[in-house]
């Protein structure tokens, strides 16, 4: 089969890239042909003084995007077209593209975006669905991307004007959502439910168990605000037990962590940054376990499926698709989203019930044999690719 990829990394490197070269290898291995169409949001750099307000149409619709895509549909003539993202330089110009050339799509829900510009469901700290539940118009008020109201205008407009033109709603356009949590809540705000399939993330190559674990819990994943690893903080300065956690990752939050760490005395708490992702597999291997502090509506951290490889049980927040992925009392932990002191109470029978959580991090392992490997994924990615085709 012949398969066209689509994807638009960000500037600063996630989960989305992962997975996305994650499928790609996949598909490849299995012997199909993949041919993949990229854009980087690093091209904005390109743009200077007035150019930048070409960006406002390259998000609403970019067309050099469009005719590029166009072109090579009619040259690949490819059996489906599966997009990751598209914001900001692709834009949702290629699904256009695809619908005129009567090729299927399918289109993994990563996050939010097709209902909420900052793509989170999060505002001022929590929770927020406003966007979705009344208008558009409400995250253009609170400035909600970038705390910008012109920005959070434009992603507004782009959204709106999609919706207009039935863009998401296509005949032959599916949908990928990563936990039965992320499809209901696109259910609930008007996508097709019928046309909604639900796969995991996975894992690859497996990166088996270390045996031993360290003294130490880590925590993954960017150091931003939903991430709230300020409860985090708050949380092991709360605990009885002093052991050390190791804090990787980078972001917007990362400088001003680290200074409420060293103004608190938290000497047992280590910023290691950016790391390679062998060095994180690495670190989650060693660790007693894995602390996800995020309080935001989670799709499917591939931290947590990495965590489960390499039988590390998590502590995660009780919210949406974490509380769906880590069962609590057997692959971890939950506790209350933004309770420092529920976490602070997790964490100490964590540190001080070895036996118990090293059973737990043997059940996280087994629910990544069962689940989240790439021959169980590629045997769903296949399905869901020849079921869109048949009906499309």
């Amino acid at each position: 089969m012949k398969i066209l990829i689509v994807h638009n990394p960000y500037q600063q490197r996630g989960g989305e890239d992962v997975v996305f070269e994650q499928e790609c290898r996949m598909l490849q291995q299995a012997g199909h042909e993949v041919i993949t169409y990229v854009r980087s949001n690093d091209e904005i750099s390109n743009y200077r003084g007035l150019q930048q307000l070409r960006l406002i149409t390259q998000t609403v619709w970019a067309r050099d995007s469009h005719r590029e895509f166009a072109a090579l549909l009619k040259r690949e003539k490819p059996a489906v077209v599966h997009v990751h993202n598209t914001f900001i330089m692709i834009s949702p110009s290629i699904f256009s593209a695809c619908e005129q050339a009567g090729i299927p799509v399918v289109h993994t829900l990563h996050n939010y975006r097709l209902l909420c510009p900052v793509g989170t469901f999060f505002r001022n700290g929590q929770v927020c669905e406003d966007c979705a539940t009344n208008s558009l118009w409400a995250g253009v008020q609170h400035g909600c991307y970038h705390n910008s109201r012109g920005t959070t205008a434009v992603i507004a407009g782009m959204i709106a004007v999609h919706r207009g033109l039935h863009t998401w709603t296509q005949p032959r356009h599916f949908y990928i959502a990563l936990t039965q949590f992320t499809r209901r809540k696109f259910v609930e705000f008007g996508l097709p439910g019928e046309r909604i399939f639900v796969k995991p993330n996975f894992v690859d190559p497996d990166p088996g168990t270390s045996g031993e674990k360290d003294g130490f819990a880590v925590f993954v994943g960017r150091l931003s605000p939903e991430k709230r690893v300020m409860t985090l903080l708050a949380a092991w300065e709360r605990a009885k037990s002093r052991f050390p956690l190791m804090i990787l990752g980078g972001g917007p939050d990362r400088l001003e962590l680290e200074e409420i760490a060293w103004q608190r005395g938290l000497s047992g708490i280590q910023f290691r940054g950016q790391i390679p992702r062998s060095e994180v597999i690495a670190t989650i291997r060693k660790a007693r376990f894995l602390v996800f502090s995020s309080e935001w509506y989670e799709n499917f951290p591939v931290t947590i499926a990495e965590a489960f490889a390499c039988g590390t049980p998590v502590i995660c927040s009780r919210l949406g698709a974490m509380e769906e992925i880590v069962s609590d009392g057997r692959t971890g932990l939950h506790f209350a989203a933004g309770n420092a002191e529920d976490l602070a109470q997790k964490m100490d029978w964590a540190w001080t019930h070895s036996e118990e959580i090293n059973a737990m991090g043997r059940e996280a392992r087994r629910e990544y044999e069962s689940k989240y490997t790439a021959e169980i994924n590629y045997k769903l990615l296949s399905e869901i690719y020849n079921r869109v085709i048949g009906r499309a």
